[in-house]
């Protein structure tokens, strides 16, 4: 049976990438893609998320949410890493298709309470449509099958603070609020996306099989090469948000453990990730009182760039 899913993304190159793999993988059922900003304004990442949709010949719906942090002031999107329309400043064919005419938060708690016990939000971006919909409805927490969040480190240190991921720095309100919901969740952060690498011989393949989706994801995926070229020093990208749907499908992947999260809001650490292991003693007990949730630790990363390569590449 297929795992009923929606994403809630802000494409976005490597989130480009993992819609490619929500839309092809027989064993995902994609109920609709959820857009908020981050990587892009959140205009941007709704016309981005009805392209690729359109270029895989699906009609999939598509909400619109947040387009600003819950608190803190909004950061530049960052057109350096993924261009200025999110998928590397290059030709894009025009978009038919228009999104729902409900948010994204009430499109999440609609359709989660349509299919109580199935459905499974997988969230790759700032997490401000699932803050919005605890907001709306606090019950979903018991309805949702499980979240997936890529974001977060916890030993790997920062991307964009020394610190904080850039999905938890861009919203970190958003993200205590959603880490912290008691709902059944796993964090896969940088810890394990950092394990992973899409070389070029990979993208190729990818790009032979998805035709117009194929050409889009390889020729962003150039200028989003270039830029952990310079930033890492390897020859290919971290496909950050594809790694969430491998640890959905492939768990046995990762290492895990389990814990207590939270993120700081306020000062030169907003966005970090706190994760305290269960049953851990510290000084005092405040690091181990929210509610239990899993983290990734590590990942096999070439086995989960086998399982992209398969899944996208025929």
């Amino acid at each position: 049976m297929a795992t009923p899913i929606i994403f809630d993304t802000d494409p976005g190159v490597d989130d480009a990438q993992a819609i490619a793999i929500a839309l092809a993988h027989p064993d995902i059922e994609l109920l609709g893609l959820t857009t908020t900003f981050g990587n892009v304004e959140v205009e941007t990442a709704t016309h981005n998320a009805l392209l690729l949709s359109e270029l895989a010949g699906q009609s999939i719906p598509v909400a619109q949410g947040a387009a600003a942090p819950l608190v803190k002031p909004k950061a530049p999107a960052p057109a350096h890493i993924h261009g200025a329309d999110g998928l590397g400043n290059i030709d894009l064919p025009a978009v038919t298709g228009k999104p729902q005419p409900v948010s994204a938060a009430q499109f999440i708690v609609d359709t989660v309470n349509a299919r109580p016990g199935e459905v499974t939000l997988v969230a790759v971006g700032p997490l401000g449509n699932l803050a919005a919909a605890l907001q709306l409805d606090p019950g979903i927490v018991d309805r949702v099958r499980r979240v997936v969040i890529m974001g977060g480190s916890i030993r790997e240190g920062g991307n964009v603070t020394p610190v904080a991921e850039a999905n938890l720095y861009n919203d970190p309100h958003a993200g205590a609020r959603v880490l912290t919901a008691g709902w059944p969740l796993t964090l896969v952060g940088l810890d394990a996306t950092h394990r992973c690498v899409l070389d070029p011989e990979a993208m190729e393949r990818i790009a032979a099989a998805q035709g117009e989706l194929g050409r889009v994801l390889a020729e962003s995926y150039t200028f989003y090469k270039d830029f952990y070229r310079q930033a890492l020093g390897i020859n290919g990208c971290c496909p950050h948000d594809s790694c969430s749907l491998a640890w959905l499908m492939k768990p046995e992947l990762f290492t895990t453990q389990r814990g207590h999260l939270n993120v700081v809001t306020e000062g030169p650490a907003m966005g970090q990730t706190v994760f305290a292991p269960e049953g851990r003693p510290f000084i005092t007990e405040q690091w181990s009182t929210t509610p239990l949730a899993e983290v990734c630790l590590n990942a096999d990363g070439p086995a989960v760039i086998d399982w992209i390569v398969e899944t996208l590449g025929g």
